[in-house]
């Protein structure tokens, strides 16, 4: 049976606002041009603060790529939702440390646009006004 291809999560940093403004939009810009599959959220922080089942769908979901911020940190919310990202088949990419080229390189490998299925879960992302509801 061929292995699904990892799923992409991109994060907005909405609220913290840790990432470059600037990185942040050129690796949202190149995700939408290069027509790939992937998620998008408001803020990964928020999302766990309010323990959203979403995170433990993604953890479930297989191999997944997260563009977000530090990857200790990533990995510390999705475990404090018992979303525990699996290892050998997680791989977070810094924001904050590395350049929108070496980001988009990442997720561009080949393995992310192979023929193959992709699952995709619905996450929310948080409304525009950043009120958050409970």
């Amino acid at each position: 049976m061929p292995e699904t291809a990892p799923r992409i999560l991109y994060c907005h940093c909405q609220y913290a606002q840790v990432v470059p403004k600037e990185v942040k939009a050129a690796v949202l810009r190149r995700l939408c041009e290069s027509g790939a599959a992937f998620d998008a959220v408001a803020d990964l922080c928020e999302m766990a603060a309010r323990r959203d089942p979403a995170l433990q769908q993604l953890a479930a979901s297989g191999a997944v790529k997260i563009a977000a911020c530090f990857p200790r940190a990533v990995k510390g919310l999705f475990h404090q939702c018992d979303a525990d990202l699996a290892a050998d088949r997680t791989e977070v990419l810094n924001m904050r440390t590395l350049t929108a080229d070496e980001i988009c390189a990442r997720l561009a490998a080949p393995d992310i646009f192979a023929n193959l299925p992709v699952k995709n879960v619905q996450l929310p992302t948080a409304p525009e006004n950043g009120n958050v509801q409970p």
